[in-house]
């Protein structure tokens, strides 16, 4: 049952620190650059031993490809504000994870490791897709010239 709660989850890792200042800003009133929202989503910029924690983005309420898409149909204010609503979604725990199951804080740096290794993985599918492909051409290649494709022709000897 966890797993299928894990699956239906969108976590994604903010600064903890920066979580607070946003959140202490929005309270006075004060504008929110986009910068701030940068440091608050980017570990790219952070010292290694920052702490990152987990948001839960379902709380948002759309769905956005990334961060860039969300300030510019946003503003950096209302993405900020969007991430809180992450942030408390998260805390509020509506799917009654065991609190073991749950996704942990981690520092900048263990988040940069997990987004490359995210990067290499899409390479790879992306250079299998591309594999694929090309096979699909040649087959289409073959028949359009009324060749059988290689992997079907039959043996003879």
């Amino acid at each position: 049952m966890a797993e299928e709660l894990a699956e239906s989850q969108d976590i994604f890792y903010i600064c903890k620190k920066t979580l607070e200042t946003v959140k202490e800003k929005l309270k006075k009133n004060e504008d929110i650059t986009e910068d701030l929202v940068n440091e608050l989503t980017f570990p790219e910029n952070l010292a290694d031993e920052e702490v990152m924690v987990p948001v839960d983005m379902r709380g948002v309420g759309e769905d956005f490809d990334d961060v860039e898409q969300m300030v510019e149909k946003l503003g950096p204010k209302g993405t900020a504000e969007a991430f809180i609503k992450a942030a408390e979604y998260f805390d509020a725990n509506k799917d009654g994870e065991k609190e073991e199951d749950r996704p942990k804080p981690m520092t900048a740096a263990e988040w940069r490791q997990v987004l490359a290794e995210d990067d290499l993985l899409e390479e790879g599918e992306e250079e299998l897709l591309e594999g694929e492909e090309e096979e699909d051409l040649e087959d289409e290649e073959a028949e359009e010239e009324g060749e059988e494709p290689p992997s079907k022709k039959a043996k003879t000897a």
